[in-house]
């Protein structure tokens, strides 16, 4: 297996457990789990730089990436394969360098990608079904990314 110089992770059924909380205001609010922001700082200690990746576009999101000072924010695309092929190119890495772990079907394509992938115990089948991935013990919100990095990334 190639050397991982790259971590990204999906934001919602991933880094949270996929519910979305609305206060009586409207106000929408998400649950990360601290465990999967050590597990991100943690690579970044190694030298392996993160990225987080997500359709949505929220300040909830910008706020816990520049909490955990993520190297790289993409919110908001269309397809995480190019973001992330772009990505690779402007650091001079291949797709083979990258670990990513996501849950749903705008996953499905960088999932099949990269070259070490994973997803939290409650992914949709689809992603279950990807040729080569790891299917964590924990469910998203839940460790599960903190899981991916202890188990394959930091092992």
């Amino acid at each position: 297996m190639a050397e991982i110089k790259l971590i990204g992770t999906d934001v919602d059924g991933t880094l949270t457990d996929a519910g979305m909380y609305y206060s009586a205001d409207g106000d929408v609010m998400k649950k990360f789990n601290t465990h999967d922001g050590m597990g991100l700082k943690l690579c970044q200690q190694a030298g392996i730089k993160t990225a987080i990746l997500t359709s949505e576009n929220t300040p909830i999101v910008a706020k816990r990436a520049e909490k955990l000072k993520i190297d790289y924010l993409f919110q908001g695309m269309k397809s995480k394969l190019e973001v992330i092929t772009n990505l690779c190119k402007e650091l001079g890495i291949g797709l083979e360098n990258v670990a990513y772990i996501g849950d749903d079907i705008n996953d499905f394509e960088i999932l099949s990608a990269v070259g070490l992938k994973a997803c939290p115990a409650d992914s949709i089948k689809k992603i279950k079904e990807i040729p080569g991935i790891k299917i964590m013990s924990l469910k998203g919100g839940e460790g599960a990314v903190r899981e991916f990095i202890d188990d394959y990334i930091l092992k």
